[in-house]
């Protein structure tokens, strides 16, 4: 655990796993999403854009090698890094044939400097041949395979038209778990109708399904979704700032100290951000965990 942190922080991890600054490389890889193709919704996510919390990348006509070449001089100039991880950030990156999915990943990896590969998907995106092609990748590089779940609760999942349910999730972790594939889990703090306990029952449950890293995020309102038909019609608010920050805390306090920490808040692009304003202060919010948990002399897993 990183102590000046007090949690178990991810560039920590990964210099300590290295030996020195690895930096990820988000990649678009053109695939959809069963909650957007019609396969179960063409709504999507309440939260969620026609990019689908991607970068547009691969509608500009870039390739896999072309992203992550630009990506990799940008984190070379900003962060002085040596080594590298392909994020398959944008939609839903196992929505696809498995022999896909291979040639995708290939083509990444081929890469300069890298190192290893996180791919994010949906629980209900996954079976038995997919996990199989992803673990092939385990001997020679670290694989982080990244599960968007938001919440434990069904009523929040359906609230969110999510489009699966939390069975889903666990049947996907009993899938991947043991296969040395790292398993990180996606989770939102501010969701609509969900109160303190209900968000301290997610990292209850969490805790106890022996995953290896969360993404905690902060639930912002982005322009042209349904989240921000909600608020703009009063039927959504935001949580404040400090309310978040002591959520996160409260959060992290829950989790064992074994699992990395991979983001303790969002971080959303500035042209796309309706609210809250205080969601693109990131380093504000940052610090202000930081301080928190100082202030309190608490750290990750001190309550579990």
């Amino acid at each position: 655990m990183d102590k000046e942190k007090r949690y178990s922080d991810y560039n920590g991890y990964l210099r300590k796993l290295f030996g020195m600054r690895v930096q990820k490389i988000s990649v678009d890889a053109g695939l959809s999403c069963p909650n957007r193709d019609g396969s179960l919704s063409r709504r999507g996510c309440i939260y969620c854009n026609a990019k689908g919390s991607g970068s547009g990348a691969f509608a500009r006509g870039l390739s896999i090698t072309q992203q992550i070449e630009a990506g990799r001089i940008g984190m070379i100039k900003k962060y002085k890094a040596k080594k590298f991880l392909a994020y398959f950030q944008s939609y839903t990156n196992t929505y696809t044939s498995c022999a896909h999915m291979k040639a995708l990943y290939d083509e990444a990896l081929a890469c300069e400097g890298m190192v290893g590969i996180a791919i994010g998907t949906r629980p209900d995106c996954v079976d038995e041949q997919k996990i199989d092609l992803i673990q092939s990748y385990t001997n020679q590089y670290l694989v982080w395979l990244e599960y968007g779940l938001q919440s434990v609760h069904d009523i929040t999942l359906s609230r969110i038209n999510r489009g699966h349910d939390f069975k889903d999730f666990v049947r996907a972790v009993d899938m991947t778990r043991g296969r040395g594939i790292n398993i990180c889990v996606h989770v939102i703090l501010g969701l609509p109708g969900e109160d303190r306990a209900m968000m301290l029952e997610t990292a209850r449950v969490l805790a106890n399904m022996g995953i290896n890293g969360v993404k905690i995020h902060l639930l912002y309102v982005i322009k042209d979704t349904a989240l921000d038909r909600m608020w703009q019609k009063g039927d959504y608010t935001c949580m404040e700032q400090r309310d978040y920050v002591d959520m996160v805390c409260d959060f992290l306090e829950r989790l064992p100290k074994e699992i990395i920490i991979q983001r303790i808040t969002g971080d959303p692009h500035g042209e796309e951000l309706r609210a809250p304003a205080w969601a693109g202060r990131y380093r504000e919010t940052f610090n202000m965990i930081q301080q928190t948990l100082e202030k309190r002399d608490s750290f990750q897993g001190q309550k579990v």
